[in-house]
């Protein structure tokens, strides 16, 4: 904008209403957009067919960031493209949102914390959640710790429940671990390496699928005394250690326990009660959600969770 345009515009100030000078203010406060998108981690590779990214050539610019065209499969990118954050609008906001999420503050309140309606509240936090939801663990190995806790199945937010609906959605049917309960199986070493696992039964099947990939055949596997770990041990050739939850028994040997497993369950389902209840169709997102607050602990920052939500985690001493 030219100087005499400006002062044009400037002049026109004294026209504003309080609440457009309200919304001028805000506007002049916030960071420039580039200042968000500069943050963005480079592309490694074409997010379309994964060519290296020696074959991404310069082209152009697409709101803000810079684009490139693939010289494998003739596709243009940018460092959004194939994320969860691609075609989101409104990225000056998106580090208020990242720090609403390392709040862990409601729906609601992140709305009102960034400015923007209930609804885009609840979009953006699944959509930044989603790629979380995959950053486990890939190998785990020393002492390696499992076991199972439980969360009542939920069809929050569903009109057509293929149930009866609960009153106030907090109470099984049944006791224990019936049907209308979930497992979730969480692994964890002794360098805070963690994965976890929302089972659709908890059966020897489904255990080997999950663990197999995971557990390196060196490690000392310690759980309780379900029979699934100790047929998945057997069967992989690892050395098991069982400790049974009974008074003066939680140790064995001075080093094999679950009690960092079952401090982690403290900590999730603590967590968690601030949600009054979670959508099982959103409870991978959730575990993904608070396994990158361990990731980092105290050291998380809005860009560590904007990484995330694009897929590529940045390198921490804790976990993977």
């Amino acid at each position: 904008m030219d100087t005499q345009a400006f002062h044009h515009w400037l002049a026109q100030l004294g026209q504003l209403s309080p609440q457009q000078k309200s919304t001028l203010h805000q506007a002049l406060q916030s960071p420039p957009t580039t200042a968000v998108l500069d943050d963005l981690p480079a592309l490694q590779s074409c997010p379309h067919c994964q060519g290296a990214a020696r074959h991404l050539a310069p082209w152009g610019w697409s709101r803000g960031l810079r684009r490139y065209r693939c010289r494998s499969c003739r596709r243009t990118c940018t460092a959004l493209s194939a994320t969860g954050l691609a075609r989101l609008h409104y990225p000056e906001r998106w580090k208020d949102y990242a720090q609403a999420l390392i709040n862990g503050l409601s729906v609601r309140k992140a709305a009102k914390v960034c400015g923007i309606s209930k609804n885009t509240a609840f979009l953006w936090r699944h959509r930044f959640l989603a790629a979380a939801a995959e950053h486990h663990a890939t190998h785990e190995t020393g002492i390696v710790e499992v076991d199972e806790t439980f969360f009542l199945e939920s069809f929050k937010g569903q009109r057509r429940l293929p149930r009866p609906p609960r009153k106030r959605g907090g109470v099984s049917v049944t006791r224990g671990t019936g049907k209308d309960q979930i497992p979730v199986m969480v692994v964890r070493d002794r360098e805070g390496h963690t994965a976890d696992f929302t089972l659709a039964k908890l059966d020897a099947v489904h255990v080997r699928k999950a663990l197999a990939p995971l557990i390196d055949k060196e490690s000392v596997l310690c759980t309780d005394g379900a029979a699934v770990y100790a047929s998945f041990a057997r069967m992989q050739g690892i050395t098991h250690q069982v400790v049974h939850a009974r008074p003066g028994q939680r140790v064995r040997q001075g080093a094999f326990h679950i009690q960092n497993v079952n401090a982690y369950h403290s900590r999730l389902k603590n967590w968690m009660t601030r949600f009054h209840g979670v959508a099982t169709r959103y409870l991978p997102n959730y575990l993904g959600w608070r396994r990158m607050l361990e990731r980092y602990q105290q050291s998380i920052r809005p860009v560590h969770c904007i990484h995330e939500a694009v897929g590529r985690t940045m390198q921490h001493a804790i976990g993977t």
